[in-house]
């Protein structure tokens, strides 16, 4: 997860070109503006009803609810300032939620 300033072509792309190799997979839900992924990727993008959103991005929807439970659960206070490293904790603990000790 990394925080950007705005959602546009370019740090869509920039994103892209950072954390993906040439011709890897990707998914999502088809807003617009992911369009410029299927320039290096292959793209598939899928309106996909209420209902089956679940099947479609399981693992999004699953991190994007724990994510906001951490956040109100952990923290009085959420600072933009602070917000990348807020997001850094997160999924350092969410890569390793089922290591046993």
């Amino acid at each position: 997860m990394e925080v950007v300033d705005s959602i546009c072509h370019f740090s869509v792309d920039k994103i892209v070109k950072k954390h993906f190799k040439a011709g890897q997979e990707v998914y999502s839900d088809a807003l617009p503006i992911l369009n410029v992924t299927d320039q290096t990727q292959h793209y598939e993008a899928r309106v996909t009803l209420s209902h089956l959103v679940g099947e479609w991005l399981a693992w999004i929807h699953i991190a994007i609810s724990n994510l906001k439970t951490f956040l109100l659960g952990t923290f009085n206070g959420i600072s933009g300032k602070y917000l990348q490293e807020y997001l850094n904790e997160f999924c350092y603990r969410f890569n390793r939620r089922f290591i046993v000790k």
